[in-house]
């Protein structure tokens, strides 16, 4: 994709020392003058907008997540029209915000008009680019959560300003780049589902009729399941549980995490069966830490609240770091001695056997946030054979799906591999390390209608802040 892209002939230095050496004929000018503050207020009839790190300024309706949605003084709101751009809360982490609509938003934000040197889509991607994002950090204020960027430094700070043209052979050189690495991550993230599926089949099969074809059937009582074999039982699974016990949500602290300090699970811990240990925030020095939701190795974990089909996801506490606390979206489930194998149920939750319960009973306002109680969780039926056969069932498993993980891991890795290659990409462009007007010239013409990026449910759940001054 960058074949024969080069270095521009001539550099200057730019006198920014996160951006050093830019194309000679580029300008540098101060923020302020690339970019109007507008302060309008008065429009209550609006839209509500929401400023998300994945989709830009979107309308509130159209984002379905934990945000806080103001009731009244709306008139307090401030205006953002079409291509407005939007410094929020967690600006200083993912950069600045393109507004996709016209609406209002939280007057604790700082909303900026581009002038007619900046009305390209080029600071779009300037504004979400790596380098950028790390300069930020020159212009924060407060301390761990009460972090902010302070405009009225940024307004004095310089950027880089191409010419018109260039910014406009940078944006379609962009522009097509992402078309064809949005293409690749669908079909990797397709042939994923694909694996999944397989995987299932064989967890479906293994949980619901065991090691043996020619086993003995008896009837479940369940309409949905049909037979089981003779000697297993179907108890719910609240009978299995001795406790469920929920986390806790401490307001999480900035900054880089200490080798003492407490940190709280993120929901994406949990992800399809898998215990991701990364998936973790701060929590400040100063709180006082309830000790006895600390995660431990072995731990049952529940997802209490996710999007429709990640509620209720599950999985086995493994290599988790010390001085970490249970949050409040996810349960601790505590079995009963000698019940269940835990892995056993693990695939079991995951299979459609333990999915259609799931799905079924999970409530919510919101139609992409639902919640499960634990009173839904007691009810859920289960399988239960012999402890011996259900770790038979788990070896067999591991050995017919193991290639399919390896598929799946690597597949993962290939499309990590692709978003940190649009990560280097857009730097580079951004910033005048490579010269795309001769290949952007060159390019086919757009699709009238351009693939939009997909983004995980999951994702956008944990990026979203509340609008706090709403």
């Amino acid at each position: 994709m960058i074949e024969g892209l080069k270095p521009y002939a001539e550099y200057k230095e730019s006198g920014l020392p996160w951006l050093g050496r830019c194309p000679r004929h580029w300008n540098v000018r101060r923020t302020k003058i690339l970019f109007h503050e507008r302060v309008q207020k008065g429009f209550p009839n609006e839209p509500l907008l929401a400023a998300t790190q994945t989709k830009g300024v979107v309308k509130k309706e159209d984002y379905e997540t934990r945000t806080v949605t103001a009731q009244k003084d709306l008139h307090l709101l401030k205006l953002v029209e079409v291509g407005d751009y939007v410094i929020s809360l967690r600006s200083f982490q993912g950069g600045i915000e393109v507004a996709h609509c016209r609406g209002i938003i939280s007057p604790a934000y700082t909303v900026l008009k581009p002038q007619k040197q900046a009305v390209s889509r080029y600071y779009s991607h300037f504004f979400k680019a790596k380098p950028f994002i790390d300069s930020l950090s020159l212009f924060v204020t407060g301390i761990r959560e009460g972090q902010n960027i302070d405009y009225e430094r940024l307004s004095r700070a310089e950027m880089p300003m191409p010419p018109k043209d260039e910014q406009a052979a940078i944006v379609r050189f962009l522009d097509h780049a992402n078309r064809k690495i949005d293409g690749f991550i669908r079909a990797k993230r397709k042939l994923i589902g694909l694996l999944n599926e397989q995987k299932q089949a064989i967890i479906h099969r293994a949980v619901t009729r065991g090691l043996y074809p020619d086993v003995l059937l008896k009837p479940s009582g369940i309409p949905w399941l049909g037979d089981i074999p003779t000697h297993w039982d179907t108890p719910l699974l609240g009978r299995c549980l001795t406790h469920i016990e929920q986390g806790w949500s401490p307001v999480g602290a900035e900054g880089e995490l200490g080798e003492r300090q407490w940190c709280v699970l993120t929901l994406s811990a949990v992800r399809r069966g898998v215990f991701d240990p990364e998936a973790i925030k701060p929590v400040s020095k100063s709180a006082d830490i309830p000790r006895d939701i600390e995660v431990a190795n072995g731990d049952l974990l529940l997802t209490r609240s996710n999007t429709r089909d990640r509620v209720g996801d599950v999985c086995l506490v493994k290599d988790v770091r010390h001085r970490t606390l249970l949050c409040d979206l996810i349960y601790r489930l505590t079995l009963r001695k000698g019940a269940f194998v835990p892995q056993f149920l693990v695939y079991q939750l995951l299979c459609p056997l333990g999915r259609g319960q799931i799905e079924k009973d999970a409530r919510g306002s919101s139609g992409t946030m639902p919640k499960i109680s634990q009173s839904h969780i007691k009810a859920w039926r289960v399988l239960l054979p012999p402890p011996e056969e259900q770790q038979a069932i788990v070896e067999l498993i591991e050995i017919e799906s193991g290639p399919i993980d390896t598929a799946i891991a690597r597949t993962e890795r290939e499309i990590a591999l692709m978003q940190e290659y649009r990560t280097r990409l857009t730097a580079d462009l951004v910033t005048g390390k490579l010269d795309v007007r001769e290949a952007a010239a060159n390019l086919p013409e757009a699709p009238a209608e351009p693939a939009a990026e997909e983004v995980l449910e999951e994702e956008l759940l944990e990026e979203t802040e509340p609008e706090e001054a709403e």
